[in-house]
């Protein structure tokens, strides 16, 4: 059996550091999965490249193919491993447009892992504050330990910052657990099939 985790990264340039961020957390999750004897395989979907094509399918309704296989990926992953640039106190509106256009309860029950990333420390209390309580209302299991890193944090990942808050290598690794720990108690996703409550038109009729 493999799992499935869909990792969203919603950076704006490229290189980016929240895609950084979004790949350090999910090698964390391979490598816990790894270690309990299981398979699992990454789907990264990088909506920088989506950008034009999200905010067309929130206005017409029409997804382009691309990001119609993107949005299928995240919602039949077993988890999700979600990370979003800080902008102004929040996740970012490309971020929030993207899981606007999941289905209602698509999320529900799913492990969600959540990552962020900003330009100094004063933004990190925008997790907690912003994207936990998105992912509470979409009724997504959310891992408890969320990670935030500054510009900082990437040049600090072997030692501790003078708050005396753990470095970044370690809160990755601590994440990646509880992910794991989530998913397993969880089992596989079973996405149910649209088709699965199609009665023929034969059927309708009473044909045998």
């Amino acid at each position: 059996m493999t799992y499935r985790i869909a990792v969203v990264t919603a950076g704006l340039r490229e290189p980016s550091s929240t895609r950084l961020l979004a790949d350090r957390l999910g090698e964390a999750a391979l490598a816990g999965l790894t270690a309990r004897g299981e398979k699992a395989e990454l789907e990264v979907v990088d909506l920088r490249t989506m950008a034009g094509a999200i905010t067309n399918a929130l206005i017409t309704g029409v997804q382009t193919t691309e990001l119609s296989a993107a949005t299928s990926a995240v919602v039949s992953a077993d988890a999700v491993i979600a990370v979003s640039p800080i902008f102004s106190g929040s996740y970012s509106g490309l971020f929030k447009m993207f899981f606007d256009l999941l289905g209602d309860g698509s999320l529900a029950g799913t492990p969600v892992l959540l990552g962020a990333t900003a330009g100094t420390p004063r933004h990190s209390l925008a997790v907690d504050h912003a994207m936990r309580p998105l992912f509470a209302y979409l009724r997504a299991i959310v891992a408890p330990t969320a990670v935030f890193a500054a510009t900082d944090d990437f040049g600090q990942a072997g030692r501790a910052r003078s708050d005396d808050v753990a470095p970044l290598g370690e809160r990755v690794q601590r994440a990646g657990r509880e992910l794991v720990d989530l998913l397993l108690a969880r089992g596989r996703k079973v996405v149910k099939n649209e088709l699965d409550d199609f009665t023929s038109f034969d059927e309708l009729l009473g044909h045998s």
